[in-house]
């Protein structure tokens, strides 16, 4: 899953309307986790390693591009807005997290 289809889940989430609901041990075990669904932990392990990705092949064309090697320089440019764009969706992502665990500790029981 790519950065971008993780905000475009995140925000149709939040978009739905969701109406909560209460916990119990039924709504827990009614709907176990699919075998082959990838968890929380590994979608944001293969989002950081993406975006560590582009910003290295960012910063290979742009030291290619300035020594003088055969870079197209609309190659570089893309690269770079590639890398830029990984970035803000991460800090978005980051903001969004924080943003739910700040919610979460100031529910009162």
């Amino acid at each position: 899953m790519t950065g971008v289809e993780l905000i475009a889940a995140i925000s149709a989430v939040s978009t739905q309307g969701v109406t909560p609901q209460a916990v119990t041990p039924q709504t827990i075990t009614q709907d176990p986790p699919q075998a082959g669904a990838p968890g929380f932990a590994e979608l944001m392990q293969t989002g950081l390693a993406n975006l560590e990705a582009k910003v290295d092949t960012a910063d290979d064309l742009v030291r290619a591009f300035a020594l003088g090697e055969d870079v197209p320089i609309h190659e570089v440019t893309i690269a770079l807005e590639e890398a830029r764009l990984s970035v803000e969706l991460a800090l978005q992502v980051r903001n969004r997290m924080v943003e739910a665990y700040r919610d979460i500790m100031n529910t009162q029981l």
